[in-house]
């Protein structure tokens, strides 16, 4: 898949080729606490924890949350499956929540009709670079001792009337995967915290447990922090210029039959732009035509993995509708205006 980060690479070589230079020369040590001090900056939060990838983030701070088995955590229906498969991870229950239809984040009824005794956290994902109101669900989670663990993997730079995601709950994840906005060239991932205990054991988890406890090897390697921590500079350009392709679609777009997500309360980073057709037989037609993907094509609980592993869910009617009719329009800030007024022809004669 042509992600657009070649285009980025040829623009600036000669920097990237300092970078290369200065770990290939192994000038420093491999520590990668600049970047954690860069996203502490650009976050406002007191810790980061950098780690191989946005899963590993996810499982290290239930780990560090002390979840276990017999433990469950409530999670999304409709997102990728890390967002559920690190609670499997640290062995305990995935208890899967329907989403709101129009948000296509979790849903405050699911997760009252859902919780137990038993519920210890919630994994909260804003789907797509998309935020709405968390401030219902996190009081919820604060009035029934429930950690509200933020998964910020595809929101860097998203913010909700003010409140930037990577800030919510005891601890939030980010991602630096290839399709990310700002993107690792080996992946990569981080833990944002306030808390000085998950950032503690968080931090000794990455490397083995440093001899303390049963840990793993996910460090982030220095050449990989290097690239991210440059990508960063560029955050809000990159994400002026998704914003202003996206109001490209949104103009074009808006009398057409579709539902898309326009909140003007929400900074929206646009990681991918959705939108939904009003029945399945549409969608797959369209995404014939333009070789469109979607995110995602099935509920979490409903992935053949689920039928062995053990754990709850609500009734799928929202995620089941969203994932039959949802499709990702072609849209990054690579992308050349000429290709988006291509797709909205397109859209235009076949809707």
């Amino acid at each position: 898949m042509n992600t657009g980060w070649e285009r980025e690479f040829i623009e600036n070589k000669s920097e990237y080729f300092s970078l290369f230079e200065d770990v290939l020369s192994q000038k420093q040590e491999a520590d990668t606490s600049f970047l954690d001090e860069s996203l502490c900056k650009l976050m406002g939060r007191k810790y980061s924890v950098s780690v191989a990838n946005g899963t590993d983030a996810l499982f290290f701070i239930l780990t560090s949350l002390g979840i276990k088995t017999g433990d469950e955590v409530l999670v999304s229906n409709f997102s990728w499956i890390s967002s559920a498969s690190c609670v499997s991870m640290v062995g305990a229950t995935p208890v899967f929540c329907d989403v709101d239809i129009n948000t296509y984040h979790i849903s405050l009824d699911s997760i009252k009709k859902m919780v137990s005794s038993k519920t210890k956290a919630i994994v909260y994902p804003h789907l797509f670079g998309n935020m709405s109101d968390t401030k219902p669900i996190i009081d919820f989670c604060n009035e029934n001792n429930i950690h509200f663990v933020e998964d910020a993997c595809q929101a860097i730079g998203t913010s909700y009337q003010g409140i930037k995601a990577g800030t919510l709950g005891v601890a939030s994840a980010l991602s630096f995967n290839s399709n990310k906005n700002i993107a690792g060239i080996a992946g990569g991932g981080a833990i944002l915290t306030d808390d000085e205990n998950i950032f503690k054991i968080a931090s000794k988890l990455r490397v083995h447990g440093k001899g303390d406890f049963l840990g793993y090897n996910s460090k982030m390697l220095l050449l990989n922090a290097k690239v991210i921590d440059h990508r960063l500079k560029n955050i809000n350009k990159w994400q002026y210029v998704r914003q202003t392709n996206a109001k490209i679609y949104n103009d074009a777009l808006k009398d057409l039959p579709l539902t898309i997500h326009n909140n003007s309360l929400v900074e929206h980073n646009y990681h991918k732009y959705v939108v939904r057709f009003e029945d399945k037989k549409t969608r797959d037609r369209i995404q014939k035509i333009i070789n469109a993907t979607v995110h995602y094509e099935c509920p979490i609980s409903e992935l053949p993995m689920y039928k062995n592993i053990h754990h709850r869910k609500d009734d799928i009617d929202n995620s089941r509708l969203i994932c039959d009719t949802i499709l990702t329009l072609p849209l990054n800030h690579f992308t050349e205006v000429k290709d988006i007024f291509k797709t909205i022809e397109i859209l235009w004669n076949n809707v």
